[in-house]
């Protein structure tokens, strides 16, 4: 019998809780959640502001322990933060004494590369992202979406398994964040990291994914998962009116009167 294809960079989460000690006493940011992040796919998480989803991320990543349950990946347990999790905030974490390729290059210096191939790769992430001729510009120099490529280029750059991304595009505007939301599925087919999209905007988390996760006012839980069957480029306008109907149903689970049960 052949041997199995290997996969890596599936995320399995059982039964995790998380909880946080505020002066008004333990606060639960997360309920009892069970998700697995099959490799290679494409997640978003949509819910309402303060409902958990960073928090979960937060705890994949490594920044959070968990108060119950536990996140293994390729099954090991996750302890802390890892170079095979890569995680893209919207505030661009870029230094700024860095040029563009600079701040790649910073990226890479964890994996002992010699500094002509550090070079190349930071090159050649920059290239993917289409600035090559913005590598030697400081983040001051860049509009919000090039700071965001380059924030990309440095986390693809090294080759992680995971890739979290937290409201990446929420500071940009609607025109730049279309372009962003091709860009980002350019390099992510490419490159096939797990993607989890931490998102309250329910069109980009329909137009983006290959599965949508809902989840429900504070204290989190998930509450519904879509499989996303079209094809992409995906738009409201072609896709069907299947898209537009999920659209509505997801709208109506993130309003604070509606409740739901996972299926």
């Amino acid at each position: 019998m052949a041997d199995a294809i290997p996969q890596v960079g599936r995320v399995e989460i059982d039964d995790l809780v998380i909880r946080f000690n505020t002066k008004q006493g333990e606060m639960t940011a997360l309920e009892k959640t069970a998700l697995t992040l099959e490799p290679g796919t494409f997640t978003a998480l949509i819910g309402p502001s303060g409902c958990g989803k960073s928090t979960l991320m937060n705890a994949i990543a490594g920044f959070v322990d968990p108060s119950a349950g536990q996140i293994r990946l390729d099954g090991q347990a996750v302890t802390g933060p890892s170079k095979d999790v890569g995680v893209i905030f919207q505030q661009y974490a870029l230094f700024p004494w860095f040029t563009a390729i600079g701040n790649v290059r910073f990226g890479l210096k964890q994996m002992g590369l010699s500094q002509a191939e550090e070079l190349e790769r930071a090159h050649a992430a920059l290239e993917e992202v289409g600035l090559s001729a913005h590598a030697d510009k400081f983040p001051q120099q860049l509009s919000g979406g090039m700071k965001q490529r380059v924030a990309i280029a440095r986390t693809f750059a090294v080759g992680p398994k995971v890739l979290l991304m937290d409201e990446p595009f929420g500071a940009l505007d609607a025109q730049t964040r279309i372009s962003m939301h091709s860009l980002l599925l350019d390099v992510w087919q490419k490159h096939r990291a797990t993607v989890l999209f931490v998102t309250h905007d329910v069109d980009e988390a329909l137009l983006l994914a290959d599965d949508v996760r809902v989840m429900s006012q504070a204290p989190g839980r998930l509450i519904r998962h879509y499989s996303m069957t079209q094809q992409r480029p995906r738009a409201f306008s072609t896709s069907g009116p299947e898209l537009l109907e999920i659209r509505e149903e997801i709208l109506g689970l993130l309003r604070p009167r509606e409740t739901a049960n996972e299926h």
